[in-house]
Formats: C-alpha cells, sequence, structure tokens
C-alpha cells in the first residue's frame, strides 16, 4: 500500500459537525503523525480510514481502490489497528490476545500452528511482554494493555499501522521503545500522538487538525512553529532545534486568553 486519498470528507453526529471538508493525500508507507488540541478530529478521521465510521459524505481511495470496496478479509491482512480502549469481557490470557492477530488469515475453527505460536512468542518479546503471555489481560495495567495490542498488530504482519493514542498509559520509557518500534518496522504508520516533541522525532510527515479541519501538512520542521503553536494550541512556546535539526518545543505556562 503506498497512498491513502481523503477526498471532501465530511463528519456529523446528529446536528453537530465533527469532520469538515477533509481533502489529503497521505503516504501509506512512511509515518504519518496526526496532531491536534483534544477533540479535533483526530480519532474520527482515523476510524474512517479503519471503517468503525461509514463515509457519509466524500470519498477515501487506498491505493485508487475506495475502502468500502475492498473486502474486510483483504483489509485486515493489510491494516493493523490499536485503538484507545481495550475492554475485553472474557478472560483471555496475553498470549491469546496476541493470537488473534492471525484470525485474518484463519479459516472457521482453523487451529492455530507453530507457525503462529511462533510470530506471538517474538512479538511479545519485541514489545517486552514475553515474560507475561500466560497472564490474564485483564490484570494487566494500562500500559501494559497497550504493548499486548501492538503485540497483536505484529502477529497480524500488516503493511500498514493505525495507531490511536499508542502511547497512552505508557511511562516514557516505552513511549520511545514502542515509537522506535514502529518507526523501524519499515511499513506504514499513521498514528494520533499528543507529544510534539516525540512526532518530531518518529514522524515523516505532520498532519495538523483543529476544529474537525485539516490545518496544516508538513515535514516537523515545516510545521512545529511558534506561529502554529499559538494558532492551534493557543499556547506560547519557544521552538529551538537539536543536533539532526529537529524541532524541539519548550513550553512556557501561560496561555492565550
Amino acid at each position: 500500500m503506498k497512498n491513502i486519498h481523503i477526498e471532501h470528507l465530511h463528519f456529523h453526529i446528529g446536528e453537530k459537525a465533527i469532520l469538515h471538508d477533509i481533502t489529503a493525500d497521505l503516504p501509506a508507507d512512511r509515518f504519518v503523525a496526526l496532531l491536534g488540541p483534544n477533540g479535533c478530529g483526530k480519532s474520527t478521521l482515523l476510524k474512517h480510514l479503519y471503517r468503525v465510521h461509514r463515509i457519509q459524505e466524500g470519498q477515501i481511495l487506498m491505493d485508487g481502490t475506495p475502502i468500502a470496496e475492498i473486502p474486510l478479509r483483504a483489509a485486515a491482512q493489510e491494516i493493523g489497528v490499536m485503538g484507545q480502549f481495550h475492554a475485553v469481557d472474557f478472560d483471555f490470557s496475553v498470549e491469546e490476545i496476541a493470537l488473534m492477530g492471525r484470525a485474518p488469515y484463519k479459516e472457521s475453527f482453523e487451529e492455530d500452528t507453530e507457525a503462529d505460536f511462533a510470530l506471538v512468542r517474538a512479538a511479545l518479546e519485541r514489545v517486552g511482554m514475553a515474560d507475561a503471555a500466560k497472564r490474564s489481560f485483564n490484570e494487566l495495567s494500562g500500559g501494559e494493555q497497550q504493548r499486548v495490542m501492538l503485540a497483536r498488530c505484529l502477529v497480524q504482519e500488516p503493511r500498514l499501522l493505525i495507531l490511536d493514542e499508542p502511547t497512552n498509559h505508557l511511562d516514557i520509557k516505552y513511549q520511545l521503545h514502542i515509537l522506535a518500534l514502529v518507526k523501524g518496522l519499515g511499513i506504514g504508520v499513521i498514528a494520533a500522538l499528543h507529544d510534539l516533541n516525540l512526532a518530531a522525532m518518529y514522524a515523516d510527515l505532520l498532519v495538523v487538525m483543529k476544529n474537525g479541519r485539516i490545518e496544516h501538512i508538513g515535514t516537523p520542521q515545516e510545521i512545529i512553529t511558534e506561529n502554529m503553536l499559538e494558532s492551534v494550541y493557543g499556547v506560547r512556546a519557544n521552538v529551538a532545534y537539536d543536533a539532526a535539526g529537529l524541532p524541539l518545543v519548550d513550553y512556557r505556562t501561560e496561555q492565550l486568553p
């Protein structure tokens, strides 16, 4: 998968408009970070990409094909999704949750193979959860559950990862670990992120949203500026640059009126 084309996408719930005329071409083989204040529409846009929300107006094409025409199984083999919430009604083990990543490749009642279990072991090792394979998923902390859900995505072997706030509940060690891991997979990543400095470190392209609209698209160097922080987030901050030329945001405490 190389390209996601979004054209004149609108979405509303009742009379409340959530997305307004979203038009963009997103590379599906690079790391794209969606940024913006809470409630700006990042999660809603992602849910259109992985088809939780039906398109009300506009269109989304993946490599030229309307997403509604892509069979669900084929889409699940191409796209791995990690949302924000991981409630599980049954008492599955960590290993069982990770094994669910093989579901798009299975027929009904098909047995898991040794190759499947090998993928699970490798994925849990990569996210630092190998020792928890037999533990109950529901007994894990929020950060541990987040890492297990990423392992499930890795077991799925997708060509594109869609991640909604993947660093939520993670301490800084695992925020860096997880973002470095997905960056190093060599596949496409579209992730909603809050931390601008982490986005600058790992993303190739930034998409900044505000009030359901796309305000800016560009590289971290192009997008993370003091003017953008003031106009989009309503904060004053200094933007410096590290040795690699990446922007670093130094926040001040006062907000704009």
